[in-house]
């Protein structure tokens, strides 16, 4: 498989992951708890696929090449995450920290697309990334709360009015981290579509920055 073509693939790839993934946050799609997390899943092993062929596809050193392998790597931790029989909270931190790597590795891909030259592949290239970095920024963030508020359930089991307390104003709810990770979610799939089809338009050439998160 040449490079082009491994370029185009890795960005379909990738983009389908983000929308299996985006099905799997939407709880009014899908109900059963198990069913969710099969395709969050998934589709972070197809979205860490497709960042791989990207990057792999890239042959010369580029900011592009590395956010593309910063992604796969975040795409592996959240994996990661799901299947290795850790504590909720370690489990938790893994998807945090793996979304986190992944809007950092779209922030330099899209640093990247910026010094293309003008046209509308480059700009759709551009918005589908930072799409892609703010879905995978604002999942992160879910996921930040969701902690806190795992914390402060133990902390309330244990310590009765003695544990830690948000202000009621501030305090977030579970409800509150779903709906945002899937708002997040959902801003990825958009973006990540984004990039694939200004990859297609532009041929596979490999002269536009490809995001996979």
């Amino acid at each position: 498989m040449d490079n082009q073509l491994k370029q185009l693939i890795g960005s379909w790839i990738q983009a389908i992951g983000t929308v299996t993934s985006a099905v799997g946050s939407t709880h009014a799609l899908i109900n059963r708890e198990d069913h969710r997390r099969d395709l969050n899943l998934w589709g972070n092993v197809l979205q860490g696929t497709g960042n791989a062929l990207v990057a792999d596809g890239i042959g010369r050193f580029s900011l592009d090449k590395v956010g593309n392998q910063t992604q796969a790597v975040g795409n592996t931790t959240v994996v990661a995450g799901i299947l290795m029989p850790f504590e909720e909270e370690t489990k938790q931190r893994l998807n945090i920290n793996g979304n986190w790597l992944q809007a950092l590795g779209g922030g330099v891909s899209a640093a990247d697309a910026v010094d293309d030259e003008a046209s509308l592949v480059t700009a759709l290239n551009i918005i589908g990334n930072i799409l892609q970095v703010i879905g995978n920024s604002l999942q992160a963030i879910a996921g930040t709360n969701e902690l806190k508020g795992t914390k402060e359930q133990g902390r309330n089991s244990m310590a009765n009015e003695q544990s830690y307390q948000y202000p009621l104003s501030e305090k977030p709810t579970q409800n509150d981290s779903e709906e945002l990770d899937m708002i997040g979610s959902w801003i990825q799939a958009v973006g990540s579509i984004l990039t694939a089809i200004a990859q297609t338009r532009d041929g596979g050439t490999g002269s536009v920055s490809q995001m996979a998160h």
